[in-house]
């Protein structure tokens, strides 16, 4: 099965070739109750176009996913329509960083590690109704963002002119690999990823670049990783390259966040509430021994949870998202009675940027966490719900179930979604029972 078509330039060519493969992707795989509702395409960064994406969540047995890309929902309409294609669920949202400003966390690092103050927020199920109104509220946003890489690019190739490493050409080199003029964003990441490519033009892959980044530019490479940058056929090479220069390259070049970037937490909560969407903080939780290997120790939210939780709720948040590999299981189950005990929904992903990833996330079958499972089919029914009539979105204070728990229409919005036909979503109001 030739997939190399669904990551082409054009869209319309990405439509037509993942609909030509429909559901062929899936022959052969064993399906799994797995969901993630963070999967990242170029319209931020990875590797996957929307129509990959979905083609690779298919192969990985999942049957519902959701596509999160910061400061963009360029890339939702082609997810859907790729999702209906293969015959999984989907669901719409996107990823933005906020100011704390006036409330009990200002001033203090939430879950970003590069900017106290500054905290990661998702939109999650966004109707598609409302595509356009999130992309235009997004627009100064990532217009913002842009202008700040921009600055970042010349920051950079200060340091590399004193390394006597190759330069970056904003337009040529950044710009180039990103989607920002179909309404993408840019981030550290395409900045790092563009100097890796640079690199292996200039020296080519193995021992003469290795070489250069540990001689020249004198950045240290660990042993296992510099067996992986020796293969000459690793298809992972240019995001590996790129994981080296992450810790060592990003304080070289990074710069603060403006308020034009990262609006207040209340202006963007109030404008997802308006729309239908679900907004929903991102907990990230300190890290001693990262169980997943890839964090530094850090301090987080943990200290002040009991506090911040109530916080949110009195923002305007409906959810907390979480990412389950990442934290301990004596975290997890915190972070859930707080939700619970403050009327806050629970929604998992997995985040999704780099080719060596997997799509799957196994713990969700254990019993601790398959509610979040039921959580990704409520998601699912409650965007496509609120498409069609904004009062049967979830939040929704004239919803005919708003007067139930929380727990109750969770329970009836995953039934609902579970027998939502994925290539006619539209018809999900035929399945209304209230």
């Amino acid at each position: 099965m030739n997939l190399e078509p669904l990551n082409h330039p054009l869209v319309e060519v990405r439509l037509n070739a993942v609909r030509a493969i429909g559901e062929d992707c899936k022959k052969g795989v064993k399906q799994t109750e797995e969901v993630n509702n963070h999967v990242h395409t170029i319209y931020s960064f990875s590797p996957y176009s929307p129509c990959m994406a979905a083609v690779k969540a298919a192969q990985a047995g999942l049957q519902t996913v959701g596509i999160m890309d910061h400061d963009s929902v360029s890339g939702c309409e082609e997810m859907m329509e790729a999702c209906k294609a293969v015959n999984i669920a989907s669901t719409a949202g996107c990823e933005i960083r906020v100011n704390m400003d006036g409330t009990l966390v200002e001033g203090r690092k939430t879950n970003n590690p590069d900017e106290p103050n500054i905290s990661y927020i998702a939109f999650h199920g966004i109707p598609r109704t409302q595509f356009k109104a999130v992309a235009e509220f997004l627009k100064p946003i990532t217009k913002a963002r842009i202008a700040r890489d921009r600055k970042e690019v010349e920051r950079l190739n200060a340091a590399l002119v004193k390394l006597g490493a190759p330069q970056l050409d904003f337009e040529k080199d950044v710009m180039a690999i990103s989607e920002a003029a179909a309404g993408g964003s840019i981030t550290e990441r395409h900045i790092l990823y563009a100097l890796s490519l640079k690199l292996i033009k200039a020296f080519g892959k193995g021992a003469k670049l290795i070489s250069f980044v540990e001689k020249q530019m004198q950045i240290p490479i660990p042993g296992k990783l510099k067996e992986i940058l020796l293969d000459l056929n690793n298809p992972h090479y240019a995001y590996d390259l790129l994981g080296v220069f992450k810790s060592a390259l990003v304080p070289e070049f990074f710069i603060l966040s403006g308020k034009d970037e990262c609006i207040n937490v209340r202006d963007a909560v109030k404008f997802a509430n308006g729309i239908g969407a679900i907004p929903a903080y991102a907990y990230l939780g300190d890290v001693g021994e990262s169980p997943t290997g890839d964090k530094k120790a850090e301090k987080f939210e943990d200290d002040y949870l009991d506090a911040l939780v109530p916080e949110l709720k009195k923002i305007g948040f409906k959810a907390i998202t979480y990412m389950p590999p990442r934290n301990t299981k004596p975290q997890l189950l915190r972070l859930q009675k707080l939700c619970q005990a403050n009327g806050l929904m629970e929604i998992s992903g997995v985040d999704i940027n780099s080719s060596r990833q997997v799509f799957n996330c196994p713990i969700l079958l254990e019993p601790e966490f398959r509610h979040l499972t039921d959580a990704a089919w409520a998601l699912i029914a409650h965007e496509k719900l609120a498409a069609e009539s904004p009062k049967l979105g979830l939040f929704h204070p004239q919803n005919p179930l708003a007067s139930r728990p929380l727990e109750k229409r969770l329970q009836k919005y995953a039934a609902i979604g579970r027998q939502i036909d994925n290539r006619q979503p539209e018809k999900a109001l035929k399945l209304i029972d209230f």
